[in-house]
């Protein structure tokens, strides 16, 4: 079936025909089921388990190797993957070991957010196509190398953008480009949770499965705290990038991608962590507001521990001069005119969890595996380069900053570096651990 009726008609008759038939079975590869890509995945306890279940799915992929610094989840990974396929990966603890490897194509990065540029950039210097969930980089300039490494050793690189790869989410952006509501120029994107206290961490003893010299990776050494791995170092400036990263940067991209923008001229932020006192560092209550060039905006709202909505845990509304476009963050989405009356709905029978912590869509986002493999393998156009991935994580990352400093940021339109303010500047990149350096 060629992609365009495919899309046409995944579009009308739902997503469930799409996983049912073609997903479970090899995706949308026509080749010799013996030509496959092998693959290693770095970092397994929460994602990059996930990944490995769907990529297991795939006839035309084979999981060659599992990385991980814990031991146990690496060896839980590992017999996860075989129970599936039949064949063990081999498991290796250090990712710069992995890649020395010869016999794989493609590395999977699932690791926490600080490890995610590095490996990245090491795995194209090791002639490894990548896939790095979002967001691509801890800040900006390691965004920066990360598409200059992908430029430099010609690979295929790829974010964890999924909704770039929903037929129906690609219909509504092509639909806005071509005027269904007029000139869009506004666009507001909001995420909510409940997430609970972390409490305040006491300095105890690094468990014996795990090796948190490698975990840390490239970041400054911070002492091992008891609320910090595997879920909560999200929330750690050394670590992390907050809730604007970890969830917003999915909307962010829509919303980026429906308005046709680039780079932003101007970015602010505000909030807190409002909702308890612990060692919880980065905001759990946020806006961020963007302006582009071409007269459009975007506005953010995270809500870590209120999740309080009105309809959707996480969405976007897109405004313009003809109507308005509601899209509840899976593969449907709804058309206004300017009274506010329904012109064009678009449904799907996937349901979105946004308290999913692993995968808020997780019978879509096989969709975005199979388009990143078909794409080595010259059988599609790849949906989220790294190019495109690198502009939706800044915009956050802006956010971020602009927090951090109070105050807004005057930015140069060509790529977003911020103009005239030393200190915020100061934050564009990261100290690294001596011994660790990164080098496109």
């Amino acid at each position: 079936m060629h992609r365009r009726k495919f899309i046409q008609n995944v579009s009308v008759a739902g997503t469930t025909f799409l996983i049912g038939s073609h997903l479970s079975a090899s995706g949308f590869y026509k080749g010799s089921p013996n030509n496959k890509v092998v693959v290693g995945i770095m970092g397994v306890n929460g994602r990059g388990s996930f990944l490995a279940q769907k990529l297991a799915a795939l006839k035309n992929v084979e999981i060659g190797y599992i990385c991980d610094v814990d031991q146990t989840v690496l060896a839980r990974a590992i017999a996860d993957v075989e129970k599936l396929t039949g064949k063990k990966p081999q498991g290796i603890t250090d990712i710069r070991k992995l890649l020395e490897k010869k016999d794989f194509d493609a590395l999977f990065i699932a690791a926490p957010d600080h490890w995610h540029a590095p490996a990245t950039i090491l795995g194209c210097q090791a002639g490894k196509h990548v896939y790095v969930e979002k967001p691509c980089s801890h800040n900006p300039n390691e965004g920066e190398m990360a598409v200059a490494a992908a430029q430099k050793y010609n690979k295929i690189v790829q974010m964890g953008s999924q909704r770039r790869s929903f037929p129906n989410v690609q219909q509504m952006v092509k639909e806005l480009h071509e005027g269904i509501i007029g000139r869009a120029y506004f666009a507001r994107g909001w995420y909510t949770n409940n997430r609970k206290s972390i409490g305040t961490g006491k300095q105890v003893a690094v468990p014996a499965n795990l090796n948190y010299d490698l975990w840390q990776g490239y970041a400054p050494r911070k002492p091992f705290q008891d609320n910090l791995i595997h879920y909560n170092w999200h929330w750690f400036w050394n670590w992390g990038t907050g809730e604007a990263l970890n969830n917003g940067t999915h909307e962010i991209d829509v919303m980026r991608w429906g308005l046709g923008a680039e780079f932003p001229d101007k970015v602010t932020s505000s909030g807190g962590r409002f909702a308890f006192k612990d060692d919880w560092q980065t905001p759990d209550t946020q806006t961020i507001l963007a302006n582009f060039p071409n007269d459009t905006a975007i506005s953010w709202e995270g809500r870590s521990c209120n999740n309080y909505n009105d309809g959707n845990g996480r969405g976007v509304i897109f405004y313009g001069d003809k109507g308005s476009i509601y899209y509840g963050g899976g593969n449907g989405y709804t058309v206004y005119d300017p009274a506010n009356k329904v012109v064009k709905e678009v449904k799907d029978s996937v349901v979105v969890d946004a308290n999913n912590k692993v995968s808020p869509t997780e019978l879509l986002d096989t969709m975005h595996l199979v388009n990143f493999v078909n794409t080595i393998q010259g059988l599609e156009k790849q949906t989220a380069p790294i190019s495109e991935g690198h502009k939706s994580t800044l915009i956050p990352q802006l956010g971020n900053i602009a927090y951090r400093v109070n105050r807004v940021l005057n930015l140069d339109p060509k790529n977003g570096h911020i103009i005239g303010d030393a200190e915020a500047t100061k934050l564009w990149s990261r100290e690294y651990e001596p011994g660790w350096k990164l080098t496109v």
